[in-house]
């Protein structure tokens, strides 16, 4: 069974740098290349909060504020209670009417 041109590459590849770097340096490349990884994934998740935040911090709150008010005048406790669970309370509570 032959190797491919391209299995042959890694092969020589890999033993170069076990010669050149030894085993000593191999771990700590591979730590180095770890914390680069995880720099660039905590900077492209931090890069896509700032896309998707709202332009004022009104605007972030009015939404909540909207849906108390309504909670509150159908007559729904909203204490303790997420956005979702009071959207899907005042659904219920409109479409029993």
């Amino acid at each position: 069974m032959a190797l491919e041109p391209l299995e042959i590459a890694i092969i020589v590849g890999a033993i170069a740098i076990f010669l050149i770097w030894g085993p000593s340096k191999i771990p700590e490349l591979a730590r180095s290349l770890g914390r680069a990884r995880g720099e660039y994934s905590k900077a492209s998740k931090e890069n896509e909060d700032v896309k998707g935040e709202p332009t004022s911090k009104a605007q972030e709150e009015k939404p909540d504020d909207e849906l108390i008010l309504v909670a509150q005048a159908l007559g729904i406790k909203t204490e303790g209670k997420t956005k979702s669970q009071l959207a899907k309370e005042i659904i219920d509570k409109k479409s029993n009417q």
